[in-house]
């Protein structure tokens, strides 16, 4: 068939409100009560075929620990094998599909999401990962029907892009697949992420084995259903449910290894570089290594600030989903000159937060989404309690585990610009903030880029466009995603690239054609019309 195709220009899914009467509301609340009010099995699913084993593990709700939403199959080594298998079985055929037929199974997962499967996937998240209605929504539903929708688009873009040619002859690029599968490790806390680490690969043309967070198996099965009915062959992604550790050891060992897309810690992430590093001589190509990692992502407020804008940026950018995002606002610097207005908007307007269930819609707060979570982020809270002399809590500070993981919003003062949770990754809702001589802003803009190794996003609120350009340039390598009057959460697909450097991670821009290129190997093709026949140049003619 002589064709060529265009993808149709995405634009960004609506945002739904789900506000009191909506019909929005009413059939989310259906599905809410409907797959709370029963507990599945999930079964491990190798190339379409099932699998049960006696290691079993459960899918709890954080804010009703005592609440069992599913219990699933536990790999064991065997079947690593045989996802390992059954994924390069699947990869000639998958890699040699035109790539418009690959497109147009992405762009029916968009359409599926953004239709029947739209409350399943708010539902289980909110249900399994403990976020209101509103996070949901943009991450489980908006987002990551953004990814589906933007990323064929990008390839198109990619496929579209070639060299020029001389006369005589014809160059073009191909962008092959990778040489063997990609392993996607996603985190607990996005479920869109979750949908498009091994969803961008698979894209174009590879073949994928899937470690979800244990803490997101829930929402990832549903994932995997929508998967296949949108038509995604099997053997393409594998949902690998299994030991955190035996998982990577064996595939990563695997010389048919060909890359790595991963969301998590930075720890992780470094300890998996070098277990990549120790297996180089064995694999097939070099693995490509994309990695999303930690962050102590800053507020940076100028004298000229907006104070009810900064209060509003601290309370969203620190808070929303109990600050389990890499891009959470977790240390604030606030000028001398604007701190008493700005503490008393502060302390009033986080007296009126709503903490509790997903299922009441009043709460702007949930649980964070574990045991080993509450008790990490807990310690920090502790020890700002017992050093007194460089801190205290001006907001919150309390917990209680008893039904569920909760930890009230947290607001740490200190003097000391390096105080421990003013430079390490908490990845809860604890804010801290330093109150600097507002005379210091050069050299607090300066502190502020070398107090933490982390650089993934922070924002500058100020009326003052001198004061704006200097921090742009002092905060060059301070953060991938930098915003300006807005708090440093929520960028969006096609829109801001999301990505940072340093121990964050290697900024390879999830949402831009950036990230698809990681997982393509292009060959250039020359192809001459009328090749010499004579090896002699003219220069040789004369001595």
């Amino acid at each position: 068939m002589n064709e060529t195709f265009t993808i149709p220009i995405p634009r960004n899914e609506p945002v739904r409100s789900y506000a009191p009467g909506s019909p929005e509301r009413a059939s989310l609340k259906a599905k809410l009560h409907d797959l709370r009010s029963q507990t599945i099995e999930i079964p491990i699913v190798i190339d379409g075929k099932e699998y049960r084993t006696d290691k079993l593990g459960e899918c709890r709700s954080p804010h009703d620990h005592q609440t069992v939403l599913a219990t699933y199959h536990v790999m064991e080594p065997e079947h690593v094998d045989m996802a390992v298998k059954a994924a390069l079985r699947a990869r000639k055929e998958w890699s040699e599909m035109p790539w418009n037929h690959r497109a147009g199974i992405f762009l029916k997962m968009a359409d599926l999401l953004a239709g029947p499967w739209r409350d399943t996937l708010n539902a289980s998240t909110m249900l399994g990962q403990s976020k209101n209605v509103y996070q949901a929504e943009i991450d489980s539903a908006a987002e990551l029907i953004d990814f589906w929708r933007f990323n064929p688009y990008f390839m198109q873009r990619i496929y579209d892009d070639h060299p020029n040619s001389s006369p005589g002859m014809w160059t073009r690029l191909q962008y092959r697949p990778l040489e063997g599968f990609i392993f996607a490790v996603t985190p607990f806390n996005f479920t869109s992420i979750a949908g498009n680490l091994q969803t961008a690969p698979a894209l174009m043309g590879n073949v994928v084995l899937w470690k979800c967070a244990r803490s997101a198996v829930y929402s990832a099965h549903f994932l995997r259903e929508l998967f296949a009915e949108a038509g995604l062959p099997d053997g393409v992604i594998t949902l690998m449910l299994g030991s955190g550790r035996m998982m990577p050891e064996k595939l990563i060992a695997r010389r048919e290894f060909a890359g790595l897309h991963f969301t998590g810690s930075t720890a992780v992430f470094q300890n998996l570089w070098r277990d990549i590093n120790s297996n180089i001589g064995s694999y097939n190509t070099y693995p490509r290594l994309v990695g999303e990692t930690g962050g102590k992502d800053f507020v940076f407020m100028h004298n000229t600030a907006d104070v009810d804008a900064t209060v509003t940026a601290l309370i969203r950018g620190s808070f929303e989903y109990q600050g389990q995002k890499c891009s959470a606002a977790s240390r604030a610097y606030i000028p001398q000159s604007l701190w008493p207005e700005l503490k008393k908007k502060l302390v009033a307007e986080m007296d009126t937060i709503k903490m509790g269930d997903v299922e009441d819609f009043r709460n702007f707060m949930n649980a964070v989404i574990d045991e080993a979570a509450f008790d990490d982020i807990v310690s920090y809270i502790e020890y700002a309690k017992k050093h007194k002399k460089e801190a205290k809590i001006l907001v919150g500070g309390g917990y209680d585990r008893s039904k569920g993981y909760f930890i009230e919003p947290t607001v740490i003062v200190t003097t000391d610009p390096r105080f421990k949770t003013m430079v390490e990754e908490i990845f809860g809702p604890v804010l801290t903030i330093h109150v600097y001589e507002d005379k210091d802003f050069v050299k607090t803009l300066k502190l502020c880029d070398t107090a933490s190794p982390y650089a993934l996003t922070g924002s500058i609120f100020a009326q003052d466009r001198e004061a704006i350009v200097t921090a742009e340039r002092l905060l060059v390598q301070t953060a991938g995603n930098f915003y300006i009057n807005d708090k440093p959460t929520g960028a969006v697909v096609g829109q801001q690239p999301f990505g940072g450097g340093r121990a964050s991670g290697t900024n390879d821009k999830a949402g831009s054609a950036i990230n698809l290129l990681k997982w393509c190997s292009p060959r250039t093709i020359k192809e001459t019309f009328d090749p010499p026949k004579d090896y002699r140049y003219p220069f040789m003619t004369e001595k």
